[in-house]
């Protein structure tokens, strides 16, 4: 069996629009690489991190360290692992960044150690990184890029993760404002309670999405991707937001929203050509700002984390 493994941690997008919370999918061009190694001292021990992002080397301290440990502890291996990291998807940029550290440290023990745990048992470990850095325990970033595709989070407790299919000529854009929005901030500025208006709305499009991807309905895609309750609040948070999605719009988007708390934004197109007139029609809308940005196109990620 291998003592050293790299994998590729991919990207996700949360929330999809209205799936507050337990609605995500996988992206394929964007995402981080790690390499997991077994070692004879015990513990968890991150040696490496590239990118520049100010992480710390502490395992109590780092995502991909906390929800390793979390197996680590669980588990109890007579062995311990060292967790080398290069990280390629900003912190804070909404488009999973801590999901991929989580994820890839405890997939890559589990390839190691001869996938003792399922994919839901990787994503209750995974969560527990997560909430290091949201503040509070959610999978719907986790489990896409555990199991690929998109994916419903029926449960935290106990945890059930449903597989939702992806229509074949599905695509993502991105655009990701060079700001911070916290998802502790973006989370707290959130109503506590909602009208029972906006909550009918909200389920009545769910479920409708979630009929359309099973169906590859994208006219129905279009008509569902609407959220009442969580992107009139966030949408404050992200400048330009409401032009860069009337324009997308406008170009042939089917919809879309903030991606996980922003300050991304996404959006879903049938067939490649339209995500990147989608693409160009976010990027005349950015140009114009003075703020940095960057843009991906990616068709949607069936498989999630593998080993390169």
């Amino acid at each position: 069996m291998n003592n050293e493994i790299k994998i590729f941690s991919p990207a996700t997008v949360a929330n999809v629009a209205c799936g507050f919370d337990v609605l995500g999918f996988c992206l394929d061009s964007v995402g981080d690489e790690m390499v997991i190694r077994k070692t004879d001292k015990r513990g968890i021990y991150i040696t490496k991190i590239e990118g520049d992002f100010d992480l710390p080397y502490e395992a109590e301290l780092n995502v991909a360290g906390v929800s390793a440990l979390a197996m680590y502890n669980a588990l109890k291996p007579d062995c311990g692992f060292e967790i080398e990291i290069n990280k390629k998807i900003k912190p804070g940029s909404g488009i999973g960044s801590s999901a991929a550290s989580a994820v890839g440290s405890v997939f890559g023990m589990n390839e190691l150690l001869g996938r003792p745990y399922t994919k839901t048992q990787l994503t209750a470990f995974a969560v527990k990184g997560e909430a290091l850095a949201s503040k509070c325990e959610h999978a719907d970033n986790l489990a896409p890029a555990l199991f690929g595709g998109f994916t419903l989070v029926k449960s935290m407790m106990p945890l059930e993760i449903l597989e939702i299919p992806s229509p074949d000529d599905l695509y993502a854009t991105i655009i990701h404002p060079q700001i911070e929005v916290k998802t502790s901030e973006a989370r707290a500025i959130l109503p506590k309670e909602v009208s029972l208006t906006n909550a009918i709305t909200q389920w009545a499009n769910f479920g409708s999405l979630i009929h359309a991807l099973h169906t590859s309905d994208y006219s129905l895609i279009q008509k569902s991707l609407h959220d009442v309750i969580v992107e009139p609040y966030r949408s404050k948070l992200i400048p330009y937001y409401n032009e860069v999605k009337t324009e997308a719009l406008k170009v042939g988007a089917l919809g879309g929203g903030i991606s996980g708390s922003g300050p991304s934004i996404f959006t879903l197109s049938k067939g490649i050509e339209s995500a990147t007139k989608v693409a160009s029609s976010m990027k005349s809308v950015y140009s114009k700002t003075g703020i940095a940005f960057d843009i991906h196109i990616s068709k949607i990620n069936t498989e999630g984390v593998k080993v390169l």
